[in-house]
């Protein structure tokens, strides 16, 4: 009796060390699929938003599209201008959505 025991026991142990090298394997999983990926969106993003010259155009986050004018680095914020009326807003960096303006980088 007290082998059978035993040998449940053990199984137990063994069953358990599974059960957390599966939850391990999960965890290593979704950081590759879901948390790595996201992490290097957003410092391209940071990038991308870092880079901006003036002279761009570029896409606000809510669609409206321009060309900035100013850049000021204190406040975090551009100037661009809209529409062929030269309408200037000021818009906070994190707002842009995208840099339509193709540079030639060189590196």
């Amino acid at each position: 009796m007290n082998f059978l025991l035993a040998g449940e026991t053990a199984g137990a142990g063994d069953s358990l060390m599974v059960t957390i090298i599966y939850m391990v394997a999960i965890v290593v999983v979704f950081y590759f699929i879901l948390i790595r990926p996201q992490q290097k969106k957003k410092k391209q993003e940071e990038k991308m938003r870092s880079n901006i010259e003036i002279g761009d155009n570029i896409t606000t986050i809510g669609g409206i599209e321009g060309r900035v004018v100013g850049i000021k680095e204190d406040t975090n914020t551009l100037v661009i201008e809209t529409g062929t009326d030269r309408v200037k807003m000021k818009i906070k960096k994190w707002a842009v959505g995208s840099v339509d303006t193709i540079h030639d980088d060189v590196e």
